[in-house]
């Protein structure tokens, strides 16, 4: 038997958590830029405030109502799901324990009895809870798309459930299949179940788990079908991961501007900056580039004079050597600001990808340059560990300006309260 384990309205939950009188009121967390609610508690959720929902089409429901509403903070939400996942690995041990995202995990349950999984699942949501703070929910099933389906009925039924939700035999699955619509099997998404049900009449995810291999092959991207068919029938073929991902093939840094911009200064100094967090990146898990990749995204105006999403413009560069020297990138970077760069133009949002990863230490050095200048990597890694203790990208390159009036709005932030000392929260 496997479970996963999902944070309960994770970001929200971050923010209540310091926030004790938040509790059972609605609260919502916007996106970057303050552009769109990502993060909703279920008395938001009754208000009608829409997931993923645009923040101003919701501000009027907010003020009405009073809703709480905080600007993201991932150093707080970063934080706190490592203290949630460390909770997990000491419990089941690391081997057990499978990250699937910020909120999420999978676990393990092989040497549980069969007759205590709920008591087993409850015990390890009340720890969960009293070691950090945090609510979930936890789903326990044969097997990972179950799991998904049992901890989708504890969220939605949480009184009723205790949270906890196991599906272990055969009439509590069907049960199960036949209270979980199409669009939430994981997997399936809204779009694509939408085309289910017009074309083939599967409304819910038991009608999907009665289809045979052979549909799925040729209705359900074939081969990702075929394993969905089989795990809603209780066959296990995706397995836990046996390695955890540490290290990126790909690493990027895009950011939203706080407002439209329109010189290449501005474009260039996010530019610089982007290029200089995804550096810092690069280094921390001793990898080098081969590619850099820059786009900016236009907002151009439409017919009638209202603003549009224009397309997204791009260029990369192959590097001559690899690197992981923020400056050597930046100046490549910055030279693909020039070619992409239109005057005349808005821009809203600006990222910069690196790819063709390899190990830093496979690179050849300069035999007439000495050891300490090879790459520079005695300097970024000073530069790397100033930062660090100093938080605020204290030492910076000049190409990154000084004023950044372009910087993404954060206007409702909390304090980081678990990862700033100037920021820790005050007992009185």
């Amino acid at each position: 038997m496997k479970a996963i384990i999902d944070c309960n309205s994770f970001y929200c939950s971050c923010e209540r958590l310091f926030r004790p009188e938040l509790d059972n009121k609605p609260v919502v967390v916007l996106s970057n830029n303050d552009g769109c609610i990502v993060s909703r508690t279920d008395e938001a959720k009754l208000l009608g405030i829409v997931m993923a929902g645009p923040y101003f089409m919701a501000k009027p429901i907010i003020e009405k109502y009073g809703v709480t509403t905080f600007s993201s903070n991932y150093n707080l939400y970063g934080d706190l799901s490592w203290r949630v996942m460390e909770a997990l690995r000491i419990m089941l041990g690391k081997k057990n324990v499978e990250v699937y995202s910020v909120d999420e995990a999978f676990l393990e349950l092989k040497e549980i009895d069969n007759k205590s999984f709920f008591d087993t699942a409850l015990h390890i949501r009340q720890v969960v809870e009293l070691w950090t703070g945090i609510k979930v929910s936890i789903g326990v099933a044969p097997t990972k798309v179950l799991c998904k389906v049992a901890n989708h009925l504890a969220k939605k039924h949480k009184i009723a459930t205790q949270c906890v939700v196991v599906l272990d035999t055969v009439e509590k699955i069907n049960k199960a299949l036949q209270a979980t619509p199409v669009n939430e099997v994981w997997g399936v998404g809204r779009q694509y179940a939408e085309k289910l049900k017009e074309m083939n009449a599967v409304y819910t995810a038991y009608d999907l788990s009665k289809k045979s291999e052979v549909w799925a092959q040729k209705n359900l991207g074939g081969v990702v079908g075929v394993r969905l068919i089989k795990e809603l029938n209780s066959q296990p073929v995706i397995e836990m991961a046996k390695k955890q991902l540490t290290e990126k093939k790909m690493i990027a840094c895009t950011r939203m501007f706080g407002k439209n911009v329109h010189t290449i200064e501005d474009i260039k100094q996010a530019v610089a900056t982007y290029t200089s967090r995804a550096a810092e990146k690069l280094r921390r898990q001793n990898s080098a580039a081969t590619t850099i990749s820059v786009f900016v995204l236009t907002k151009e105006p439409s017919n009638n004079g209202h603003f549009r999403h224009g397309n997204s413009i791009s260029h990369c560069i192959v590097l001559p050597i690899a690197t992981c020297a923020s400056n050597e990138l930046i100046k490549v970077a910055l030279t693909i600001v020039d070619k992409i760069f239109t005057k005349g133009k808005l821009y809203k949002k600006a990222g910069v990808i690196l790819s063709g990863l390899v190990p830093d230490k496979t690179i050849q050095g300069n035999i007439f340059v000495a050891e300490k200048n090879n790459n520079k990597r005695m300097l970024m890694n000073t530069i790397d560990n100033i930062n660090f203790a100093m938080r605020n990208d204290i030492v910076k390159f000049a190409s990154s300006g000084t004023n950044r009036n372009w910087k993404m709005r954060t206007e409702m932030r909390s304090p980081r309260y678990s990862t700033r000392w100037d920021e820790m929260y005050e007992v009185s």
